[in-house]
């Protein structure tokens, strides 16, 4: 299965589980009618405000082309990719740039499209990064950008929020005695009891998913626009090592828009992890170095 129809699966799996929950609380069609009407809100709700949502969860500032000259210029560059001919062209809009104040070492990009995308880096990445490493970084979230995994994963994260805030009001109900039969006629009891002890879990798990199946791709497409594979290999076992020592705190349902998981742990493989193995990523960027011309 390809990356995309993967994608598309696992997206529609989670508003189809949004879906579900209202049908089991609320019961019957009018179950069934909410549930849908919230999935079409949450989509369309991310799809125009992504882009803010995540710049505002990460306190990111944006930052002009005499603040920040030299990531200012990279960004530009990469974007363009100045026609060199031995390296694919970004071909895109320079999407804005931010600078996230944190000594934590990561990265992400967002936006709904290429015509409304924004990049931003950490102070602590800045710091710690060569040129040429940060040029793998910022190269692969221009392919986020590129393939629309920005939007993917807004729209991820925004509907699995709904569902998990969804639970924890039902779950508030029953503690207060708001679930009864009396007040809750429509709702299947079993479906209530399933929606606040299974449903954030699942959640979580496809949001994941999804997030897992971009990033070999990102990581590929930064390696073509750059012409330097080892490079982005380098930045993200520096970037493992940091997060480690000082992850980048933030809303978790934004984790998978970082190029690295911010929060160590390899509990149940990659089942919780945002992102695939940091080494299984370095291994596929070895092997592409070997199938990519010299550069110049």
């Amino acid at each position: 299965m390809t990356n995309q129809l993967k994608t598309a699966v696992l997206l529609a799996a989670l508003s189809g589980l949004l879906i579900a929950i209202s049908y089991w609380i609320i019961g019957g069609t009018s179950g069934l009618i909410i549930g849908i009407g919230l999935a079409a809100v949450t989509n369309l709700f991310s799809w125009y405000q992504s882009d803010k949502i995540a710049l505002a969860v990460y306190q990111a500032q944006p930052v002009s082309a005499s603040e920040a000259p030299g990531l200012y210029r990279m960004v530009q560059k990469l974007s363009d990719a100045y026609g060199n001919p031995k390296r694919e062209r970004a071909n895109i809009p320079m999407p804005r740039v931010y600078i996230v104040p944190s000594l934590g070492a990561n990265a992400f990009a967002t936006g709904r499209d290429p015509e409304h995308a924004a990049v931003a880096v950490t102070e602590g990445i800045l710091n710690m990064l060569p040129d040429d490493e940060l040029e793998g970084v910022i190269a692969h979230e221009l392919t986020h950008i590129i393939n629309r995994d920005t939007l993917t994963q807004a729209v991820a994260a925004t509907v699995a929020g709904a569902i998990s805030f969804l639970a924890q009001m039902v779950s508030y109900s029953l503690w207060f005695g708001g679930g009864s039969r009396d007040d809750n006629r429509g709702a299947n009891p079993l479906g209530v009891l399933l929606t606040v002890m299974l449903a954030p879990l699942a959640a979580t798990i496809i949001q994941l998913a999804i997030s897992r199946t971009r990033e070999f791709s990102a990581d590929a497409g930064s390696a073509r626009l750059t012409g330097n594979p080892r490079a982005l290999a380098r930045a993200l076992q520096r970037l493992e090592a940091s997060a480690k020592q000082m992850p980048l705190n933030a809303n978790p349902a934004y984790e998978p828009l970082l190029i690295i998981n911010s929060i160590s742990g390899q509990f149940l493989g990659n089942l919780f992890s945002s992102h695939p193995a940091t080494e299984a990523r370095v291994t596929a960027l070895l092997k592409l170095e070997q199938q990519l011309p010299t550069m110049v």
